[in-house]
Formats: C-alpha cells, sequence, structure tokens
C-alpha cells in the first residue's frame, strides 16, 4: 500500500463512511475495509426499508473511493497488520476500529437451532439483509411477534404493521421506550401502534419460541400465554461489537476504551460509533458516531488541537408509511425527560390531537424535553439543551413550548 492509503478503517457502517469520506477531503485518502455484501447504507433507514416507504438503494451511502469488502479475522499490532478471511493481509500506519454493533440475541429456549443458526422465521433486525429477509416474509395477515419495545422495536412493530402483518409486541418494561419518553409519551406511542391495529403486552416476559420442523410457530410468554407466529423479530438493544480488539489485546469494558483524540490503548489504533465507549459512555447513536468521525477526520489530518468531548444527542423518530390509517406521528426527545425533586416542569398536552410538550429545567438550565406530534419548537429546545446556558430570566418556561419560542 502507498502512504497515503496507510490509515485503514474497519467497518463501513455509518461511522466509518464518514470517517472515510472526510479524510478523503482533507486530503489524508483511507482504505474502508467492510464485510457486508451491499454498497454502505444509513441503518437508521432500515425500519423505512421495511415499510416499504423506501427501496434499499435510497438508504445507500455515497461510497469512498477505497473501499474493500472483505471480513477482518485479527490484528497484528506488532506487525502493524489486519489479517482477512480470504488471506489477504493489510497493513496499516493507523487503524480505525468502526465495528458497529451486534444485535443481542435473549436467552429464549428454542431460539437457536442445532447448528446455533436462528429458526426458519425468526430475524434479528439490525443489518440490510435482516431487512430483506423479513421484508420478503411478511404478507398481509402474517403473525409477527416483535419482542422488545424500545425505539428499534416499536419501529419494526409499525414497519410490519403497515404491511398488513398481525403485529404483536412484547415489552419486558412497564412501557414503551421506557430509556427515551416519560410515561405521558410513552402512552401516545402505544396509542399510535394501537391505532394501527399492533397489540401490545408490557410487563411481560417471553420465555420459549416454539418452533416445528425448523420453523417458528409460536412464542410463549412467562405466564404461560402463547402468541402465535409466523414471524418473530428481536428486537432487544444492540451490543458493540469488540470481538477484535479484545483479540488484539485492547482494553475494552462496554465497548473499546477510548480517550478524546479516540485513541485506545495502542496509540496507533482508534475507534469510533457503536463500538467505542468514551468517558464512560457507549452512545449507539447516529449523531455521536458523526461527531467522533469529524473529530478523528480533523486528528488524522494534522488539527493537533481537536479533541471529541463527547455529545448531547437527541433521539428522534417519524411513525409514518403507506397505507397509515393515522397522521404522521413525530416524536422527539433529549436529555432527562423525568424530573428530579426541586426541577420546574412544563407541560403542554392536547389529548384530542395527540400532542404532547414537556421540558425539564433545572438551576435555570435545560435539561431535557420531549414532544410528540408537534416538532416546531424542538431546534430552538434542542440548541439550548445543548449550549447547557442559563435561560433567559425574562423567558416565562411556557413560551419554551410555544411554536416561536427561541426563534
Amino acid at each position: 500500500m502507498t502512504s497515503n492509503t496507510r490509515v485503514v478503517v474497519i467497518g463501513a457502517g455509518l461511522a466509518g463512511v464518514t470517517l472515510a469520506r472526510l479524510l478523503a477531503e482533507l486530503g489524508r485518502p483511507a482504505l474502508l475495509v467492510g464485510e457486508e455484501r451491499h454498497a454502505p447504507y444509513n441503518r437508521v433507514l432500515l425500519a423505512e426499508v421495511l415499510a416499504g416507504r423506501y427501496a434499499p438503494e435510497v438508504i445507500t451511502l455515497p461510497p469512498p473511493a477505497g473501499l474493500l469488502c472483505a471480513r477482518v479475522t485479527g490484528i497484528d499490532r506488532a506487525a502493524r497488520t489486519v489479517a482477512c478471511a480470504d488471506g489477504m493481509s493489510i497493513a496499516y500506519d493507523t487503524l480505525v476500529l468502526a465495528t458497529g454493533s451486534n444485535p443481542v440475541l435473549p436467552p429464549l429456549r428454542g431460539l437457536f437451532t442445532p447448528d446455533r443458526r436462528l429458526p426458519e422465521g425468526v430475524h434479528a433486525f439490525r443489518t440490510l439483509d435482516d431487512c430483506l429477509g423479513l421484508a420478503g416474509a411478511v404478507r398481509p395477515g402474517t403473525r409477527a411477534v416483535v419482542i422488545g419495545g424500545g425505539l428499534l422495536g416499536v419501529s419494526a412493530a409499525r414497519a410490519l404493521a403497515v404491511r398488513g402483518a398481525q403485529v404483536v409486541l412484547a415489552q419486558q418494561g412497564e412501557r414503551l421506550m421506557e430509556r427515551q419518553l416519560d410515561p405521558d409519551a410513552s402512552g401516545l406511542v402505544l396509542r399510535h401502534l394501537t391505532g394501527l391495529g399492533v397489540e401490545v403486552h408490557t410487563e411481560c416476559r417471553v420465555r420459549d419460541v416454539r418452533c416445528a420442523a425448523g420453523a417458528v410457530r409460536s412464542v410463549e410468554l412467562a405466564d404461560g400465554y402463547a402468541l402465535d407466529a409466523d414471524l418473530v423479530v428481536l428486537a432487544c438493544g444492540v451490543r458493540p461489537r469488540t470481538a477484535l480488539a479484545e483479540q488484539a489485546g485492547l482494553a475494552v469494558r462496554q465497548g473499546v476504551l477510548v480517550d478524546d483524540e479516540l485513541r485506545t490503548s495502542d496509540p496507533h489504533v482508534h475507534a469510533v460509533g457503536d463500538c467505542a465507549q468514551h468517558d464512560g459512555t457507549v452512545y449507539g447513536l447516529a449523531a455521536p458516531a458523526l461527531e467522533q468521525a469529524g473529530t478523528l477526520a480533523e486528528l488524522l489530518a494534522g488539527d493537533t488541537g481537536a479533541r471529541y468531548r463527547g455529545t448531547r444527542s437527541l433521539t428522534r423518530l417519524t411513525l409514518t408509511g403507506p397505507g397509515s390509517p393515522l397522521a404522521p406521528f413525530d416524536l422527539a426527545a433529549f436529555g432527562e425527560t423525568e424530573a428530579r425533586p426541586g426541577d420546574d416542569v412544563v407541560r403542554i398536552a392536547d389529548a384530542t390531537r395527540g400532542t404532547y410538550r414537556k421540558v425539564v429545567v433545572r438551576d435555570d438550565r435545560l435539561v431535557g424535553g420531549v414532544l410528540v406530534g408537534e416538532l416546531g419548537t424542538v431546534g430552538a429546545l434542542a440548541r439550548a439543551w445543548e449550549g447547557a446556558e442559563p435561560l433567559p430570566g425574562d423567558t416565562p418556561l411556557l413560551h419554551l413550548l410555544t411554536n416561536d419560542g427561541g426563534s
């Protein structure tokens, strides 16, 4: 390899592709190594492909010039090479791990076949192949069980319902999207899914996947109740993909440990995106991955002052799709949506229109908020939250939630 391609990035997801593109723009081209057979794509939009709103090619990311399809099997830090499954060895001066995350597969009886494969009809929902497999299997009337009521599970349930499936969503927690939303906002998400025909079970634990002739037939809950199923979607969260880093002897806790220069315990190896753990946090979201890629690109291009200080990111979800009997359903959440004692809270709710807005203020600073149905103020609110500056003393809290608030 020539000297100007000795930056090697493992992982062609959003973080890796963005880093490679930015490096090329800054005159420091990199070799991007990805193992999926598809061109790089925006994983955030997979639910829209499943719903039929977008064709797969719509979510494709512009591929960088140096893109190699190969599966990396090992890292030799002493020789500064990476080994690929096809026998190829790639030298690097600087290596970047952008290996992303794997879906969490819950410890359910009957989940795997004797050769450790998922039975026919049981799908994870993490890759474009997962998405295409689901899209090819769902038909009007298909009985589908989605396990997990977080952001991914809600998105998958909505997408399958839009395609005409009979969907049951099983959530172990007491409400939907409990990591992002307060109870009122979660209730509106429940109302939306119910309006699409989704049957939602909260505070229930799935115990067993029942199969016959190698294909799923039902899902059994801990209380013994059985849900008939032609399809099962596993949406139980993700786990940082750290096996390569661990095998290479890099420091790993929940994710690959990195400092403010996104540098691992080896100064020649960096990590960004879902696999990286910075200052105790693994984000697993698009916004931090993009910010990390931008900072690292500046560093590798020679800006020695660039540093990553963490990301205050906003969760946004749009529940729409062809054939939906309801109007588009938008929500956004950021920071702490549950108040502590002494916090100031302002809510505006309209049950008829299904809209809800709430902000939490602590010590004259906006610390969190959630908006459902009407997002006209989300930009101004997010800027106030991200800046962490004291709110103007003459600004009534109610003004933060009006459509002209902060504009």
